[in-house]
């Protein structure tokens, strides 16, 4: 079988250079979650949109914050723009997307836009709104567009939210439903850090702050458009195709899980795994790259029959798609 070396070419340099400064920059902010600032970062050129779950005071709203501070603002003559919404059980669809008032000059009714119309969407805590207002995030984040009464708006080229929540078990929260979470492109669960890290952020928290406030924008908008192309350039093997479409299907009979995942799964799993090599400076994906996000792209769209199918099932296709992998010895 034909190696992949023969047939990736290399990444650029300035899509090497370019995700490292991102990369270096956020984790001048946010310490010991490499990983997690990783697969943000994926996502972001995957062209997605991310989720992240964890108890409040982990750093979920200041790894967003972060990001968008990197990526936003005005750079050759182009302005990223960052909106922020809190989102609060009183919050109404209009909050999002905007609505139609009357204008005393023209005697018209004109749309004024609402804080979607943006580059970098945080949505904050997003699960304390309820399901209606959590729906009218739905065509945005499928859809680039946003429709109100007869109008409909497209959004702008680069659309990126980053999704907080804290666990549906903690009072005031609402669970997102299935259609909404299949939106996003991946979950991650944030996590505390380790004891030393910890302990390094409480020493230097002033300075940490500090770079919170005072980070310069690292990339344009042309700069991570460009690396979205760059992604989507990214060789995958045909049998990692197939490999992706072995877990997708296996996910619909495992008998542990009573929703399996779905064609558009699928199709965000090749996306991620291209942006996933990019960020890790190939332009090849490798069968381990599947193992290394396989998690964070398809569990939140399952449905498991019971707690512990959600510990097993997933980690049974895996293995046994990763076997079948490694036994074709593709990088060898």
């Amino acid at each position: 079988m034909e190696s992949l070396q023969h047939t990736a070419t290399p990444v650029s340099i300035d899509a090497t250079q370019a995700i490292g400064n991102l990369v270096n920059a956020m984790e001048r902010v946010i310490r010991g979650k490499r990983h997690q600032i990783e697969l943000v970062v994926t996502t972001l050129l995957a062209g997605g949109h991310i989720l992240m779950e964890d108890n409040p005071g982990t750093g979920k709203t200041v790894l967003a914050r972060t990001l968008a501070q990197c990526i936003s603002g005005s750079r050759n003559g182009e302005h990223v723009i960052f909106k922020r919404i809190q989102f609060t059980p009183d919050l109404l669809p209009m909050d999002l997307i905007g609505t139609h008032i009357f204008d005393d000059r023209s005697k018209e009714f004109v749309f004024k836009k609402g804080p979607l119309f943006c580059n970098i969407l945080l949505a904050d805590e997003i699960n304390r709104a309820s399901p209606k207002v959590q729906s009218a995030l739905l065509e945005a984040m499928a859809e680039n567009q946003i429709t109100s009464g007869d109008t409909t708006l497209q959004l702008e080229k680069l659309f990126f939210t980053i999704a907080t929540q804290n666990p549906i078990e903690m009072e005031g929260t609402y669970p997102l439903p299935a259609a909404q979470l299949d939106r996003f492109s991946m979950k991650i669960f944030f996590g505390y850090v380790d004891e030393s890290t910890e302990l390094s952020i409480y020493k230097e928290y002033l300075d940490i702050a500090h770079n919170l406030i005072t980070g310069e924008q690292v990339l344009s908008m042309s700069d991570v458009l460009n690396l979205q192309q760059q992604a989507g350039a990214v060789h995958v093997h045909d049998e990692l195709v197939r490999g992706v479409s072995n877990i997708v299907r296996a996910t619909r009979i495992h008998p542990d899980i009573s929703l399996g995942a779905s064609t558009r799964s699928g199709i965000a799993f090749l996306k991620c795994l291209r942006a996933y090599a990019l960020v890790k400076g190939r332009s090849f994906v490798l069968e381990d790259d599947i193992k290394d996000i396989a998690v964070a792209v398809l569990d939140h769209r399952l449905l498991y029959r019971n707690k512990d199918g959600r510990a097993n099932a997933l980690g049974s296709i895996l293995s046994k798609e990763m076997e079948r992998l490694a036994k074709l010895r593709l990088f060898r």
